[in-house]
This record gives C-alpha cells, sequence and structure tokens, in this order.
C-alpha cells in the first residue's frame, strides 16, 4: 500500500509532498528548539559579561610606571664636589658622546665613578634618556672603567678587542 520508493511509481508525487512537509515540519521544530537554546545562550552570556564587568571593577588596575616621576640616585651627589678633572668616558667600549653626555648629566663624570655605578642605574639613565638610547647595554660599562681607572690601558684594550659594542 505505502512504499516509501517513489521511483517504483509512476504517479508518486503525493509522497514527494509529504516528505517535504514532514522535513519542513522538523524543521521548524529544530530550529524553534534553537532559538529557545540560542536565547538562554544568550541570557547565560549577558549574565557573565555583567559578572566579568563587576570584577573588572573590584580589581585595582595596575598602571605602569612612570619613570619621569621617580628620582633616580645618581653618583653626582657624592662625587661631585670631589670632582676636579673629567675623564674621556668615550674611551669605554659602547659610550659614545651622546652617552658620555647623558652620564655627564647624571653626575658621572669620571672612569672612578662610572666603575662604582650599578648596571641598574646606568640603564635607567638610558632608559629615561628615550628608546634610541634603550639598545645599549652597559653591564661591561663598570669593569672596563675600573680598568682605565687603575691605567690599565693594554688590558683594557685586550678585553675591548674581545667586546663586540660593548657586549661580551
Amino acid at each position: 500500500m505505502f512504499e516509501l520508493n517513489p521511483l517504483l511509481h509512476e504517479n508518486a508525487w503525493w509522497q514527494h509532498v509529504i516528505m517535504f512537509v514532514g522535513a519542513g515540519v522538523l524543521g521548524y521544530i529544530i530550529g524553534y528548539r534553537s532559538g529557545e537554546s540560542k536565547t538562554f545562550l544568550q541570557n547565560q552570556l549577558s549574565s557573565l559579561q555583567s559578572q566579568l564587568e563587576s570584577c573588572k571593577a573590584s580589581l585595582v588596575k595596575s598602571t605602569p610606571i612612570n619613570t619621569s616621576t621617580i628620582s633616580i640616585p645618581t653618583i653626582a651627589h657624592t662625587y661631585h664636589t670631589m670632582v676636579e678633572k673629567t675623564d674621556d668616558l668615550k674611551k669605554i667600549e659602547g659610550i659614545g658622546p651622546k652617552i658620555e653626555e647623558l652620564l655627564n648629566q647624571n653626575g658621572i663624570v669620571t672612569f672612578i665613578q662610572l666603575s662604582q655605578a650599578s648596571t641598574y642605574l646606568l640603564k635607567q639613565i638610558l632608559q629615561e634618556a628615550g628608546p634610541r638610547f634603550q639598545m645599549h647595554d652597559p653591564s661591561t660599562w663598570p669593569r672596563q672603567a675600573e680598568l682605565a681607572s687603575a691605567g690599565k690601558w693594554q688590558e683594557l684594550k685586550e678585553w675591548q678587542d674581545i667586546l663586540n659594542k660593548g657586549k661580551e
């Protein structure tokens, strides 16, 4: 009586209609159900977003440190009054005229002062000077200055030949 294969009967167009109607009803039911779940998911999302916003508001936001407001300790206060002559800091591998000027502005004018400066202090001076100076690595400058202040020029020259722009 009811054959599902429409190719066996020449006048089986009504079977096609029944299949399309059935597919339409099934599609409507699935669409309606997914619409309900979509509404549920949207409500859940908005609830989670409001919880996230309240968490963000309750957190203490960390702000980047403005280095212009931080006073960097310089060696100038310790040695500036005792300095009678300045040294040519450009003899240190990695220090050029501009960096020498920066160091002088921060009170480092002799090899002794440079040898006693911490790498952290030197990096802070370069950091504050801007991106053009931040690429320099001052980690060897105090040791080079120590050799220069002791007058060990040959030893300094041999070490500088090994260094690459002031870096080991």
